[in-house]
């Protein structure tokens, strides 16, 4: 059955809404941009966590896992909020070797350890064999610098210990996707 149709009327009527509605925006951006009113939030995008604490993994042999996250540029990363675990054991995941962070005051947390940039991370691994695979699980917080906090953020990577003589490919949690409006 062929839906009703639609007037050329009642078409352009919502075009001729569409159209004023956003005129009204546009008049009220304007008129707020004139009065000195900033609204920073509005004219900087915000990345979402997985693009702007970008993880990654890869098993050098059967004894040690490398993870990575590399920061954006204005993003930072809480040393004290990473955790790393295996999905299942054994094998067993040993304490992440976190390198020292960058000093900060943070009006929340208080006097904490951040990072900025690629960060390397060892994770020692036990009763791994030569072609098993694991689920490394990633937990992490951040910031903008732009003063916005994300909640606690989970990512994670399906792994494969490689045969002995070399360390296995790097793997990228999530792949880089495009937000909404990209």
């Amino acid at each position: 059955m062929d839906p009703p149709p639609i007037s050329i009327g009642l078409k352009l009527k919502r075009i001729a809404n569409a159209a004023a509605v956003a005129v009204l925006l546009a008049a009220i951006a304007a008129s707020a941009e004139a009065a000195g009113l900033d609204f920073p939030a509005a004219t900087s995008k915000l990345l979402p966590p997985e693009q702007a604490f970008r993880f990654s993994a890869r098993v050098l042999d059967s004894k040690t896992v490398e993870g990575r996250y590399d920061v954006v540029d204005g993003y930072y990363l809480y040393r004290d909020k990473l955790h790393f675990m295996l999905q299942a054991a054994p094998p067993a995941l040993g304490n992440a070797e976190l390198p020292a962070g960058q000093r900060k005051h943070d009006e929340f947390f208080g006097d904490v350890e951040i990072y900025r940039g690629a960060i390397t991370i060892k994770l020692p691994i036990a009763g791994a064999g030569p072609g098993q695979s694991l689920v490394l699980v990633a937990d992490s917080q951040g910031c903008a610098d732009a003063g916005v906090c994300y909640p606690p953020t989970r990512q994670q990577i399906t792994l494969t210990v490689p045969p002995a003589g070399g360390p296995g490919p790097s793997i990228s949690a999530s792949p880089p996707r495009k937000g909404l409006f990209d």
